[in-house]
C-alpha cells in the first residue's frame, strides 16, 4: 500500500519527502502533469502549490526550471541554454512541424478566437483554404468552437490543450508579442509586411470573443 501520508515522519522530513515524490513524477512524466495526479503521491492536507513554489527554489541557478504549461506542471530547461542544446544535437525536436502558411493561421486563430475561417481570411488579407484548417486540426492544434452567430452559422476555430503544451503556455493569456513570435518562428522577420502588421495587431483580444481560459480546450 503506498503511504501518501507519511503521519510517522516529521513534518520537514514529510515536506521534503513529498517534494521529491513530485520532482520524481514530473521527471518521468512525459507530458505537463495535473493537480490530481500529483495530489496522489502527497499527503491529502498537503498543498501543492506551495510544493512546487519549494521545488523552483530549490532548482535557482540549474538550467532547468518548473513550469506552468496548461494549467499543469512539467520540467522545462531554460532559455538561456536553448542554444547550447541545439548545438549538441542530442535532443530530438518534438514540437508540431507548422508550414508559414499554417503558423499565420494558428497566429490568427489563437489571438482572435472563436474565429471562422472566413474570419481569418479577413485578418490575413487573403483566402484560407480548408487544407490548412484541416491539417491545424490533424496537429492538434485548433478545434471547432461555437457556432457563429451570422449567417449560416458557420464553425468557428480555438485552440487547443495541445497547442498551450506545444508552445509552453499555462493559459492564452500568455500569448507573446510579435517579437517573440518571430523567436518561435511563427512569423517570418522577413515576410509580407501586411501579413507581418495585421498579425501585429491581434495583441488585441477578441471583444466578441468567450473567456480565453475556457477556449484552450
Amino acid at each position: 500500500m503506498f503511504d501518501a501520508e507519511l503521519a510517522d515522519m516529521p513534518a520537514d522530513l514529510r515536506w521534503r519527502e513529498w517534494m521529491n515524490r513530485i520532482e520524481a513524477v514530473l521527471f518521468a512524466a512525459p507530458k505537463p502533469v495535473d493537480r490530481e495526479a500529483l495530489a496522489r503521491v502527497v499527503g491529502r492536507d498537503a498543498s501543492i502549490d506551495p510544493l512546487i513554489d519549494d521545488i523552483r527554489e530549490a532548482l535557482r541557478g540549474k538550467p532547468y526550471d518548473v513550469v506552468n504549461i496548461a494549467g499543469a506542471w512539467a520540467f522545462r530547461t531554460r532559455t538561456a541554454y536553448a542554444d547550447a542544446i541545439a548545438t549538441s544535437a542530442a535532443v530530438p525536436d518534438r514540437s508540431v512541424d507548422l508550414t508559414q502558411n499554417e503558423a499565420m493561421v494558428l497566429v490568427s486563430i489563437a489571438y482572435h478566437q472563436p474565429v471562422t475561417r472566413a474570419g481569418v481570411s479577413e485578418i490575413l488579407g487573403r483566402e484560407v483554404s480548408r487544407d490548412v484548417i484541416g491539417a491545424l486540426r490533424d496537429k492538434n492544434m485548433i478545434t471547432a468552437g461555437p457556432r457563429s452567430p451570422t449567417a449560416g452559422a458557420p464553425f468557428t476555430y480555438v485552440t487547443t490543450k495541445g497547442f498551450l503544451e506545444n508552445f509552453g503556455l499555462d493559459t492564452l493569456r500568455d500569448l507573446p508579442d510579435l517579437e517573440a513570435l518571430e523567436n518561435a518562428g511563427l512569423l517570418d522577420e522577413h515576410g509580407d509586411e501586411d501579413t507581418r502588421m495585421a498579425v501585429k495587431g491581434m495583441a488585441e483580444p477578441n471583444p466578441d470573443g468567450d473567456d480565453e481560459e475556457d477556449l484552450a480546450v
